[in-house]
């Protein structure tokens, strides 16, 4: 087994989407290669109504898959094929526009006026840019929970772990998305496909992820072998991306620590990317564009706003 090094360690950063949410966004609109096939990561934990309330209003979509994880208040949705709903605590919204959908998601608070979830992007290949849209919700009651012999916590979002498989299905990156939680004082090795990208972005309690390559410009400490390198220092909001391997490594500190582990095989495809489309070229990226203004980019039967 190899251990990943930690290739950098990101810290969130403040910013303004859909009709004033703030939110924190970890990573996208830049270097899409070191997260292939992911292009975009955004936290949107908040305790004040007036910063989330005004949501994202109908907006479109083609080229990409987006995965909404809620974890407290609700996200009410719909789009152009007629799907409504409301996606509260622990559940999952996996959209895939394919080529073309419209839709809106509105976050609600909860009963202290909290709102807190992930919404993560993942590219399609060139071959599925212009499939038909396709919607799947999943309850958290149906999402695997396994707790491990020392009290580590792991939800399977989608893909396999541990030998359990996530119920969110026929994504194109063949992602893993893991909801991990660690208690305190533990250190814990967790399985990684060597052929994917991997990162990790802690949102509770810290801890220091293993790393075999040379000192990051991050809180580090040292391990006692000379010549060995420090492992990296992460704390909350912070996105950990690592190098290539078959396992990840963290050592948790005095609170535990709990984070989202998500890795995919990489697309390898030039990307195109402006606002909320992303293909393969700037033809393609202007068609979209075209195809909005002309009322003609709702492709898929049955689209009818």
């Amino acid at each position: 087994m190899s251990l990943r090094p930690v290739k950098s360690v990101i810290h969130a950063k403040p910013t303004l989407e859909g009709a004033g949410v703030h939110l924190r966004r970890a990573f996208g609109f830049g270097n899409t290669s070191d997260f292939d096939p992911f292009l975009l990561l955004d936290d949107f934990r908040n305790d004040i109504p007036e910063e989330y309330l005004a949501g994202f209003p109908w907006h479109p979509h083609r080229g990409i898959e987006t995965i909404t994880y809620v974890l407290a208040g609700s996200v009410e949705h719909g789009d152009s094929m007629g799907n409504r709903g409301s996606i509260t605590s622990g559940d999952v919204q996996w959209m895939t526009a394919g080529s073309g959908i419209i839709h809106q998601e509105m976050p609600k608070g909860d009963g202290a006026g909290r709102m807190h979830g992930f919404q993560l992007w993942a590219n399609l290949p060139s071959a599925l840019k212009m499939t038909a849209p396709r919607y799947q919700e999943v309850k958290s009651g149906d999402i695997p929970e396994i707790t491990d012999d020392d009290g580590t916590r792991v939800r399977i979002v989608c893909g396999n772990f541990w030998g359990r498989k996530g119920p969110v299905e026929g994504i194109a990156a063949d992602p893993i998305y893991l909801d991990v939680s660690i208690p305190p004082g533990r250190k814990k090795t967790l399985p990684v496909a060597m052929s994917s990208n991997a990162f990790a972005y802690v949102f509770a309690g810290g801890g220091k992820f293993g790393n075999a390559s040379g000192p990051l410009a991050v809180p580090t400490e040292g391990v006692g072998s000379p010549g060995a390198a420090p492992p990296a220092e992460a704390d909350n909001r912070s996105l950990v991306l690592f190098d290539s391997g078959d396992e990840v490594s963290v050592r948790t500190g005095d609170e535990g620590i709990r984070f989202l582990l998500v890795s995919g095989k990489p697309i390898e495809e030039p990307v195109a990317w402006y606002g909320p489309i992303v293909m393969n070229t700037q033809q393609e990226l202007r068609q979209a564009f075209e195809d909005l203004e002309r009322g003609t980019f709702l492709k898929s039967d049955g689209a009818g706003r």
